[in-house]
């Protein structure tokens, strides 16, 4: 069952070689066998294949697609833009199950609704194109070795359903891009032992010093079962714990040792983007002294907040220079061409001076955060949005909301959670009770599955309550963005009366006190289109000189003022016809990299000591982990 190269085998257990390449990077093994590929495929437009019972049968299978591409991207070998609200997909391959094993069958992403059989059997249904799903499969397995998977995906073209920035017409347009229909991430088998580690979820507290970690354990408790959990930071190994099981959620609470609060030690065991600090971390189950199975894992000792009108990482004030990721490509859509890409995105994002992201409208594939983590970038994640709401709309969002939630937990590179952006889905949400009421809803659960987190409730306008304003402003004249948010009583202006995007940014009757107020979306300037082209922007200028030169203007207008907590500008890289990006498509930047991170990084008033601090915790930088 192990696909990993002969190097990577020959390297052991490290856990990094093998997170590099692991779909769920926060709870690998190192056996684990990839089913991304060639599979048959079959579009089911008159949708009789479950009538017709295509889980047993080859015949419709007539197409070859390359998962885990969409069947409307090149990538995918099918390159299909039409709507085909129902796909097939088949898979065979040679598997033998093992006595005291189970067999997991992993999907990272399939959109919308999914259903699986094995050797036609079915095996699990989910909803929710973003998030994960996962079935024991090994009651389905043919004795004789010869498997075949058959994935049924539907995805109707309707603004119900939590799309994202997938347009639900034929032809992308405006804001919106290609459709992405079926399975978009990574698919893998584990095999695993009847007692295995199923879940691994780590709370950092800083001010104790303390990392929190909650084991779930699947299979039947044999006497005398214990968890051995091994940590190891840059000077070595931080913990080597044993506790006893006795039920199937263990909870426990490991001391870290952090030492005198100096500056060098903090910067030596705490995680930032200027020191991406993790902990790796193995976990064994153990039974009469022999492990019965393992997983490897890491954590990050970090704390995020929102204080006195700051972001605010490891307890103190922290500006926030983020770029909105839409995270698509132009050859595999809402999928990574490959894991490289994603941290080649990642390298090239810091590269241009920004410590983080604001991923719009998607869910990240988690190696994507796992580069987030390892390499030190900070992440806004945001739920992707339906566009009309009804009681399937609330349904349908909160389930896969509290999955996104539970999914990226243990991110330390996750430092905000958004669950609506400029009232998507919710659009009279000040006039019709039930759409108020989701928003409050998606903005208290989010609080109640993860207390360490600030959270958003409404991004960009109509913000009834949350730990941060988000407020989105395309304005194109620098002057008149210094005018809105040059001081305290200048941003208040703005909130109150102004109303950027002729929206309420504060819904009238909302308290609001000292929430940091973050210029969350703004910029969009895109070069002059050639003749008779397809683009989309905020403000065209004519070639790469003046487009610095109002990118200067415009960062000067927003780092110069002294109210805000952080900026993110719009937007990372071009994608279809909403050419606005610093980069093109193709991730090749428009200007000079060093002039861009000259723009970016360039003091704020706001935070008129952070270059002191700065230079203070670069004097003995640590090597991020690799």
């Amino acid at each position: 069952m192990d696909r990993l190269t002969d190097d990577r085998r020959a390297a052991g257990t490290h856990r990094s070689l093998v997170s590099d390449i692991h779909p769920r990077p926060q709870l690998a093994r190192l056996q684990w066998m990839e089913l991304d590929g060639d599979w048959g495929f079959a579009y089911d437009d008159d949708d009789v294949g479950i009538d017709e019972r295509w889980m047993r049968t080859d015949a419709p299978f007539t197409r070859t697609i390359r998962v885990p591409y969409p069947p409307e991207s090149p990538a995918s070998g099918i390159s299909d833009p039409g709507i085909h609200q129902v796909v097939w997909y088949r898979r065979g391959l040679e598997l033998h199950a093992r006595p005291g094993h189970r067999t997991l069958l992993h999907f990272g992403a399939v959109d919308y609704r999914a259903q699986v059989w094995v050797n036609g059997s079915e095996v699990a249904e989910h909803h929710g194109g973003h998030s994960p799903f996962s079935a024991d499969i090994t009651a389905a397995l043919d004795d004789a070795g010869h498997q075949v998977i058959v994935v049924r995906a539907e995805d109707r073209p309707t603004l119900e359903q939590p799309r994202g920035k997938q347009h639900w017409r034929g032809a992308p347009e405006e804001i919106w891009y290609e459709r992405t229909t079926g399975i978009w991430q990574p698919v893998w088998i584990e095999e695993v032992p009847d007692l295995h580690i199923a879940g691994v979820r780590w709370t950092p507290d800083v001010r104790e010093r303390r990392l929190g970690l909650e084991v779930r354990v699947a299979g039947r408790l044999p006497k005398g079962l214990r968890l051995r959990v091994s940590l190891r930071g840059a000077r070595g190994v931080v913990a080597d714990d044993v506790y006893s099981v006795n039920d199937s959620v263990v909870r426990r609470d490991i001391g870290v040792e952090i030492g005198a609060p100096s500056i060098a030690r903090l910067r030596e065991i705490l995680w930032s983007p200027e020191h991406p600090n993790l902990l790796d971390a193995e976990l064994a189950l153990i039974v009469d002294d022999v492990v019965v199975d393992s997983v490897q894992s890491y954590a990050g000792m970090r704390v995020a907040g929102a204080r006195d009108r700051t972001f605010q990482l490891n307890g103190r004030p922290y500006y926030l220079r983020l770029v909105l990721l839409q995270g698509y490509w132009p050859d595999s859509y809402l999928a990574a061409p490959n894991a490289e890409a994603l941290r080649s995105d990642v390298q090239l994002i810091k590269e241009l001076g920004f410590n983080g992201v604001r991923v719009h409208q998607k869910a990240e594939d988690p190696r994507f955060l796992y580069w987030c983590d390892r390499l030190g970038l900070l992440v806004w994640e945001e739920m992707p949005s339906a566009y009309a709401f009804s009681a399937s709309t609330a349904r349908d969002v909160t389930n896969e909301w509290l999955e996104i939630l539970e999914r990226d937990y243990s991110h330390p590179s996750v430092v905000t959670w958004v669950p609506f952006n400029e009232s998507w889905g919710v659009e009279w949400l000040r006039d019709k009770p039930p759409q108020a009421a989701l928003v409050r809803a998606l903005f208290e659960l989010a609080r109640a599955m993860d207390g360490t987190r600030p959270v958003i409730c409404n991004d960009g306008w109509e913000y009834e309550q949350g730990d941060i304003i988000g407020v989105h402003d395309y304005t194109t004249d620098p002057a008149e963005l210094r005018r809105r948010y040059a001081t305290r009583e200048a941003v208040e202006e703005t909130l109150s009366r102004v109303q950027p995007n002729g929206r309420p940014i504060i819904v009238p009757g909302s308290a609001h006190g000292d929430e940091p107020v973050v210029l969350s979306e703004f910029g969009g300037v895109t070069f002059e289109p050639a003749r008779g082209a397809e683009w989309f922007g905020y403000g065209v200028v004519g070639d790469a000189d003046a487009l610095t030169a109002i990118w200067q203007e415009m960062f000067s207008s927003v780092l110069d003022s002294r109210a805000l907590a952080g900026f993110c500008y719009t937007q990372f890289a071009d994608t279809r016809q909403e050419t606005n990006g610093i980069v093109t498509a193709d991730r090749k930047p428009k200007v000079d990299p060093a002039r861009i991170r000259a723009l970016v990084r360039r003091r704020a008033a706001a935070l008129p000591n952070e270059s002191v601090l700065g230079a203070v915790l670069q004097r003995r930088r640590v090597k991020p982990q690799s």
